[in-house]
Order: structure tokens, then C-alpha cells, then sequence
């Protein structure tokens, strides 16, 4: 099987001691590209080190997290597009959004980071790849008022209802499933079967949101067979048709072969 990890941030710091071996691990299983989501001008050095190291098999975005938009956010800005205009080839603008469950206190300047990226992922016909925490309504707000057909995207690590699923998908946005849907409390195991295997994207968001059986653990792409096994009882068929369907539709996303 060919496995595609949508979003991973292989460069964290909780890496540091073992990342050349959470990748091979990975490849070994089959999960030989991993998308990687920027935070802010802080990581970039390391998002690029990672890329050297690994040419073949890691794919980066360029953009500012919600959680890091703060007093220089205009400066941050600055920082993605310079770096979308550089010779480094980026892959997608992300990970942008709205969150308001850590900070409220910033939202205007959320706002207005995540809709200028969305105009950057127009201008350089790139996907975006979508944050939202407790902000539903406040992205979709943003959302529709820049919608366009040639706006695609991945709305990250999705956890919300069957509606809001079948409103992103309106929206030409496919949805990002990871550990979530192996959490007794995550619900999205519910109704996901109604939702047409074509919208669906694999990812882990390691280290962060393990799945089963290692929630509350450090999380790393390997583990993605976790989600693969879940979805495969969800939707009743095999692991390996799981595994093709979202590698194709990864692929249709990013515009890679």
C-alpha cells in the first residue's frame, strides 16, 4: 500500500531524538509521503533541513498558524509569501484558520491572516489546509465570502457534525481524518459512511492526537494504520481500498503524481 500522511509536523522538537526513525518506520509500513504543515517564520529552518534530508519523501506548506498570530502577524505574512516566491517549491498554504479555543483576543487579526492567505493560495493556485477550533461559524463566514471553484483545500483534522462535513464539502474542501475517529468520544464514526469516500483525506497531526491504542502517547505518521483499520470498519470495506481511495484523493488535492 501507498499511504499519504496529509499533515505531520515531523519537525516539532518532540523529533528531535528519533525523527530519522519515526520516518523509516513509516516508510516501512507504506506511508512514504508526508505533507508538512508550517507554524510560523520560526520553523522554517527546520521544515527546510527536513526537506533536505529527506527530498523524496517530504512535501511542505508555507503559512501562518492561528495560534501564532500575534502583534508582528503582518510580518508573518510577509514571511509566507516570500517564501512561496522563493525556489523552494510549496505545496500548499497551510496550516491558516481560526482558533478560538486558546485565544480570543486575537480574532480580528485571525481573520484577517486567514482570509490574505487564501487570496496567496489564489494567486499561487495552491490548496489551502484549513485550522478551525471552536470557530466553525467564524471559518465559514470567511470561507463563503471567498469561495471560488478553484479554491480546494483540506479541512484539517475535522471533528465537527454530519452537516458541517456536507457544508466543507460544498465548499470544495475534503476532510482531514486522523486519530479522532478511533476516539470513543470523537463521534465522527457515527456518520462518517455517509460521507462519499472521495472527500476523505488521511493524516496523524503527530505528535499531536494519537490514535487508539496510543492516545495520550507522542503521535507519529506509523501510526496512521490506526486510522486506516477504524475507517475500514466504518465503511466496511477492505483497508486496502481505504488506503487507495484517499492516496488518490491526496494526490487530486496537492496536484502530485
Amino acid at each position: 500500500m501507498k499511504i499519504i500522511d496529509t499533515h505531520t509536523h515531523l519537525y516539532a522538537e518532540s523529533f528531535d531524538e528519533d525523527r530519522e526513525e519515526v520516518i523509516k518506520r513509516a516508510i516501512f509500513l507504506g506511508i512514504d509521503r508526508f505533507f508538512i504543515p508550517a507554524i510560523d517564520s520560526s520553523y522554517t529552518n527546520r521544515m527546510l533541513e527536513l526537506k533536505n534530508s529527506f527530498p523524496e519523501n517530504i512535501f511542505l506548506m508555507s503559512g501562518l498558524h492561528p495560534c501564532h498570530v500575534k502583534e508582528n502577524y503582518k510580518e508573518e505574512l510577509e514571511h509566507v509569501d516570500n517564501l512561496l516566491q522563493s525556489n523552494q517549491t510549496y505545496f500548499a498554504i497551510g496550516e491558516i484558520g481560526i482558533d478560538l479555543y486558546w485565544k480570543k483576543n486575537f480574532l480580528d487579526n485571525q481573520k484577517q491572516a486567514f482570509e490574505y492567505q487564501i487570496n496567496l493560495a489564489k494567486k499561487y493556485s495552491l490548496p489551502i489546509v484549513i485550522h478551525c477550533r471552536d470557530a466553525f461559524d467564524e471559518v465559514f463566514e470567511i470561507l463563503e465570502s471567498n469561495y471560488s471553484d478553484n479554491l480546494t483545500g483540506i479541512f484539517h483534522c475535522f471533528s465537527g457534525t454530519l452537516e458541517q462535513a456536507k457544508r466543507i464539502i460544498d465548499l470544495n474542501m475534503k476532510l482531514g481524518i486522523g486519530g479522532v475517529v478511533t476516539f470513543k468520544n470523537g463521534m465522527i464514526d457515527q456518520f462518517l459512511n455517509q460521507i462519499p469516500l472521495n472527500n476523505i483525506v488521511l493524516e496523524t497531526d503527530s505528535p499531536y492526537l494519537a490514535p487508539r491504542p496510543y492516545r495520550g502517547k507522542r503521535n507519529e505518521s506509523s501510526y496512521i494504520i490506526q486510522v486506516i483499520k477504524k475507517l475500514s470498519e466504518v465503511y466496511e470495506i477492505s483497508s486496502e481500498e481505504i488506503s487507495k481511495e484517499t492516496t488518490k484523493n491526496a494526490k487530486q488535492i496537492f496536484k502530485i503524481k
